[in-house]
């Protein structure tokens, strides 16, 4: 079995740098990822991807990062369910990131 992904996208906000209860350090951002191909309008869609980053990734990323970035993205794609209330549960898919290359250049 293989659940490997790779992306490559600008970030859509500056990263955040959060801590869990255990103390694990933390940063969710979303990747924008244009398509590769045109819609029926001749336009090109962007396909909005959650990231989660996690300890020494988390950290490098908040404090390097910034809104617009281009950044490159190993790591595999996880679900979860996310209870929304009693009646209704939403599955969410996410990317956990394994590796982050940034690929801007800053001066």
């Amino acid at each position: 079995m293989l659940n490997q992904t790779v992306i490559v996208g600008r970030l859509v906000k500056d990263p955040e740098l959060n801590q869990t209860e255990s103390g694990k350090k933390v940063t969710n951002i979303t990747l924008a990822v244009p398509r590769s191909y045109k819609n029926a309008n001749g336009e090109y869609d962007t396909d909005f991807i959650t990231c989660v980053l996690w300890q020494g990734i988390a950290e490098n990323t908040s404090e390097y990062c910034r809104k617009g970035d281009l950044l490159g993205i190993k790591g595999r794609l996880q679900t979860r369910k996310v209870e929304l209330d009693e009646e209704y549960t939403k599955t969410v898919v996410e990317v956990i990131a394994e590796r982050v290359t940034f690929l801007s250049s800053h001066k």
